[in-house]
């Protein structure tokens, strides 16, 4: 997987988008900046952060991923993925459904995921030095760049989608101690159900993502 850095960006995600836009990259790659200056979350909402964080976007072809993988839920998968990494280093990071990276009750980043044919652009920001007021910072001392080689060690040989599912189940749990929002309503995760394909179902209706 080719490797690019930059020392700022506006958005890894955008600059990803512009390179497959113009044509001028084919995937598997990888880019990741020191700074990020307009970074941008799910839903089209702000990711603030500062020099030092983690801000990378991926890109690759859907033949990459695991074929068990159930698409819609990337950005689980994903988050599995860099949650992994940093367990084995010794955080305590862990992932809320269903693409938010929390260390006990605060969150300290997330993950997302944009599908554009069959290519997938799989966006990770990760507060390692400084956070906003209201957030976290990661509880281990790791540089951008050890997340960084990781990941594209990880991506040589990735987990099946049922390695990931199986681990995340257990995880699950801690997300129904939350609240998320649907649209600008409060929903409480206490009584969802955590479904095979990353989904839940809160009451009778099948919800692949929430705000």
């Amino acid at each position: 997987m080719e490797i690019c850095y930059f020392d700022s960006l506006a958005s890894t995600h955008k600059y990803v988008c512009e390179l497959l836009a113009n044509k001028e990259k084919n995937p598997p790659f990888l880019v990741y900046a020191n700074k990020q200056t307009k970074g941008i979350g799910s839903r089209g909402n702000s990711w603030q952060s500062t020099e030092g964080n983690l801000h990378v976007s991926i890109c690759v072809h859907t033949k990459h991923l695991p074929k068990d993988l159930p698409l819609v839920s990337a950005s689980i998968y994903a988050g599995m993925i860099i949650k992994e990494i940093l367990n084995k280093k010794g955080s305590k990071v862990w992932l809320k459904w269903p693409n938010d990276l929390y260390l006990d009750k605060s969150k300290i980043g997330g993950v997302m995921t944009l599908k554009s044919g069959d290519l997938f652009i799989i966006s990770i920001g990760l507060n390692l030095r400084q956070s906003p007021p209201g957030f976290g910072v990661l509880d281990i001392d790791v540089t951008a760049k050890e997340c960084v080689d990781e990941l594209v060690a990880t991506w040589k040989n990735l987990p099946s989608w049922k390695n990931i599912f199986s681990k995340y189940r257990l995880e699950f749990q801690r997300s129904k101690l939350f609240v998320s929002h649907n649209e600008a309503d409060p929903i409480s995760l206490k009584d969802a159900l955590l479904c095979e394909d990353g989904s839940i179902m809160l009451g009778n209706k099948k919800v692949y993502s929430l705000r």
